[in-house]
């Protein structure tokens, strides 16, 4: 009998360049990481997250996941960061719109 393969953890979650600015995704996906790890902290499950996101693998979000609770100052402060990034695009947006509806 032959033993099945054996997937290593570390090959579920990869960087490319030019992929969502070369921050970890759900490998094959465009995916990223931190999107996992803010539906979990918003008390997703791992199954919910995977039926919610077309393409993810379970074994994926639940290695993305186990980095984020392994990282999770890290991973946190770069939420925060994206979040703030998003706010002041919004209101920059905003005050385009608002100059040109004007």
């Amino acid at each position: 009998m032959t033993a099945p393969d054996v997937v290593q953890i570390d090959s579920l979650l990869t960087r490319t360049p030019g992929v969502y600015g070369g921050r970890l995704c759900l490998a094959g996906t465009r995916y990223p990481m931190t999107q996992v790890a803010v539906h979990y902290r918003e008390g997703m499950t791992a199954d919910e997250i995977v039926a919610e996101f077309e393409g993810l693998s379970l074994a994926a979000v639940h290695a993305a996941i186990a980095y984020y609770l392994a990282n999770r100052a890290a991973v946190d402060a770069e939420i925060e960061e994206d979040t703030q990034l998003y706010r002041e695009a919004a209101a920059a947006d905003r005050l385009r719109q608002a100059a040109s509806a004007s």
